[in-house]
Order: C-alpha cells, then sequence, then structure tokens
C-alpha cells in the first residue's frame, strides 16, 4: 500500500510540476498559495493514515519548493540567495523557467527582471544539475517486497510419499 502511494503521489508530482513549468497562465504567486495548501492537505491525509513513512511526502519536494519558489520575493540579491539555498529539488533550468513564466496578477506585484534570473543564474552554475525541463511522469519505482523468514526450519518439515517427489533430497 506505501508503495502504490508513493507512486500516485510521484505522478501528482510530475504532471502538476509539469504543468507549471508549460503553462504561463499559473505561474503566480495566488497559484503557489493554493498549491501549498493542496500539497499540505495531502501530506496531512498522509498523516491521518499514518503512510508518512512510505516516502509519498518526499515524491512532493519538487512542487513544494516550486510553489515556495512563487510566493518568494524576488527581486534583491538575497532573495537570490535564498532562493537558490531552498530549491534543492528543483534543476537549474526549472528554476529559470518557472522565474521566467511568472505573471503578476495584481499591480502590486511585478515581473521578475533579466537581472534577477541572471543572479540566479550565476548563483546556480556550479551545480551538476541534469539537462532535462519536465519530470518523467511514467517513472517506475521498483517494487520491494519485504522478506519475513519462517520460523519452521527445513530439518522439521516431512514430505508425504503420496507427492511423489522422490527426486529431493535432505541434506
Amino acid at each position: 500500500v506505501q508503495q502504490v502511494f508513493k507512486q500516485l503521489f510521484y505522478m501528482i508530482n510530475a504532471v502538476a510540476l509539469n504543468n507549471l513549468l508549460l503553462r504561463k497562465d499559473v505561474c503566480s504567486w495566488s497559484t503557489g498559495m493554493q498549491l501549498r495548501f493542496n500539497i499540505s492537505q495531502l501530506e496531512e491525509w498522509l498523516r491521518g493514515k499514518n503512510l508518512q513513512q512510505s516516502g509519498a511526502a518526499q515524491t512532493l519536494e519538487p512542487l513544494i519548493q516550486a510553489a515556495q519558489l512563487l510566493q518568494l520575493k524576488k527581486k534583491t540579491l538575497e532573495d537570490a540567495e535564498a532562493i537558490c539555498s531552498l530549491c534543492t529539488s528543483l534543476t537549474t533550468q526549472q528554476i529559470v523557467k518557472i522565474l521566467n513564466l511568472y505573471t503578476p496578477v495584481n499591480e502590486f506585484e511585478e515581473r521578475v527582471t533579466v537581472a534577477f534570473i541572471r543572479d540566479i543564474q550565476t548563483h546556480l552554475q556550479e551545480r551538476n544539475d541534469p539537462p532535462q525541463l519536465l519530470l518523467d511522469f511514467k517513472h517506475v519505482f521498483p517494487v520491494l517486497f519485504p522478506f519475513n523468514p519462517s520460523s519452521i526450519t527445513m530439518d522439521s518439515i516431512h514430505l508425504p510419499a503420496s507427492l511423489n517427489l522422490e527426486f529431493l533430497n535432505k541434506v
């Protein structure tokens, strides 16, 4: 059950983040607020179902960071440093793409300046990020089957003759 929810939450993360990276109309402060609220609801549901050890919440980390990126101030050099230290699960390409697509929804917000985006790129140039922008939503985590050893020893097993298993030898 835990593995199923980890896979499901990864797919939610990948599809939502890919939509955020491809659609200019959703890259705004209010979308960041809405995403963060919805993610907190999912995390609360995981806690309520006692699935916090499943790793499902960790698969949402890139989406959480993208939502926080949409909510942060994007003006000063200190803001750039804060973004770089916060967005560890996002690649440089993803951060820059979100900043380029960022669209103010009211008169109190401003577009992200080209100079600020260059500051971000300068701070992140040491990273060895993969060159991909979108997440692979078809990624499948390996299935792990827990091993539960039997308390019965092989010496105590009796094989009835009616099974015709004479070719098996006890060693």
